[in-house]
C-alpha cells in the first residue's frame, strides 16, 4: 500500500523525481487524490513551513521542496478536479506596481499551493486595476512589495478594490521586507504576513473568519 508518510518525507527532502513517482504510484493503487494531497503533500509542506519559520530551512530548501510539490501537483490536479475535491480557496497573488521582485512572491505562491489553495499568479509590477479586475468574491488578494517606494501601491490597490465594490467581498493580505503590521492596519488590509510560511496560515485564518 502507498506510504504517504514516506511521500511527505521525500517532499521535505526535496526529492522531486521520487515525489512524482510516489504520487503516481499512490493514485495507481487507488488512494483517493484528496488523501494523497492532504496526508502526503500538504503534510510535507507544513513541515517545510515550520522548519522555515524556525530557521532550520532557508529559501533554497523551501524552493526545492516547492518544486517537488509542483511536479506532483501536475499529476494530482486533474484527479482532484475529477473527484470533486475543492481547493481551500482561491488566492490572487502579485508583486505590486513598480516592483519587479518575485522570489518572495513565488515562495508565498508555493506555500499557498502547498496549503491547498488554488493560486492565480499575476506576476510582477501588477497595476491596482488588474488586481481589482481579477478579484472574485471569496478570494484572498495577496500583495508583495520589497521596496519602501512601492509599498504605497498596496494602498492604491485596496482603494481600487473599494472602487470596484469588491473590498468587502475579498480579503487582502500584504507582505515583503519593508511591510509591517502597522502599515497593514493603516491601509485597511485584512492581514499581514512576516514570511512565506506565515502567509498561508494568515490566508487560512482570513478564509475561515
Amino acid at each position: 500500500m502507498a506510504d504517504l508518510a514516506a511521500l511527505a518525507e521525500s517532499l521535505i527532502n526535496g526529492k522531486a523525481p521520487e515525489v512524482k513517482e510516489m504520487t503516481q504510484k499512490a493514485l495507481d493503487e487507488g488512494v483517493a487524490p484528496g488523501k494523497v494531497l492532504n496526508e502526503g503533500l500538504i503534510k510535507g509542506m507544513n513541515v517545510v513551513g515550520e522548519k522555515f519559520k524556525n530557521n532550520e530551512f532557508y529559501v533554497p530548501e523551501v524552493l526545492i521542496a516547492a518544486r517537488a510539490m509542483k511536479g506532483a501537483m501536475g499529476i494530482l490536479k486533474p484527479k482532484l478536479a475529477e473527484s470533486g475535491v475543492e481547493p481551500v480557496g482561491r488566492v490572487l497573488i502579485g508583486t505590486v506596481k513598480g516592483d519587479l521582485h518575485d522570489i518572495g512572491k513565488n515562495l508565498v505562491a508555493m506555500m499557498m499551493e502547498g496549503a491547498g489553495f488554488d493560486v492565480v499568479d499575476l506576476g510582477i509590477d501588477v497595476a491596482p486595476e488588474k488586481f481589482a479586475a481579477e478579484a472574485q468574491e471569496g478570494d484572498v488578494v495577496a500583495m508583495s512589495a520589497l521596496l519602501t517606494t512601492t509599498m504605497t501601491a498596496m494602498k492604491t490597490t485596496i482603494e481600487a478594490l473599494e472602487e470596484a465594490g469588491k473590498k468587502d467581498k475579498v480579503k487582502t493580505i500584504i507582505g515583503g521586507a519593508p511591510v509591517t503590521q502597522n502599515y497593514a492596519d493603516e491601509i485597511g488590509a485584512n492581514g499581514y504576513a512576516r514570511d512565506a510560511a506565515s502567509a498561508a496560515d494568515v490566508a487560512k485564518e482570513l478564509i475561515d473568519a
